[in-house]
């Protein structure tokens, strides 16, 4: 069956202070508290740099079973190389985020495209 999941673009957001985090949350306890209300997140950070494996496996520790992380590829292969040849860079993002694919707990991974990118089927 078909699973939905619900999140935003991001978790670590000070300006969410009082209205979503209350007042005296410290940041390092920002994610803990959004898997409470929500179970998945899209992770914005995987675009300008791959993860540490430590950092990854903090936030598994930090979320229940059920939380996924929708994790954005790296502009390396979407802006720079623009999807040519990117074979090594996908390979390198994706050995990057295999902590959380080993946790069962990688969701979609994005490929958001630069506007300017043309179709070519060549």
């Amino acid at each position: 069956m078909a699973q939905l999941y619900t999140g935003t673009s991001g978790f670590a957001y000070s300006s969410w202070k009082p209205r979503f985090y209350p007042a005296n949350l410290p940041e390092k306890k920002f994610l803990e508290h959004y898997a409470s209300r929500l179970d998945c997140v899209e992770i914005n950070y995987t675009f300008r740099r791959l993860p540490a494996a430590t950092t990854l496996e903090n936030w598994v520790k930090s979320t229940p079973a059920s939380f996924r992380f929708a994790c954005k590829a790296n502009q390396r292969i979407t802006h720079i190389l623009r999807l040519k040849d990117a074979g090594a860079a996908v390979e390198l993002f994706l050995r990057s985020i295999d902590p959380l694919r080993s946790a069962r707990r990688l969701g979609p991974i994005l490929f958001q495209l630069p506007p300017n990118l043309k179709f070519d089927i060549t």
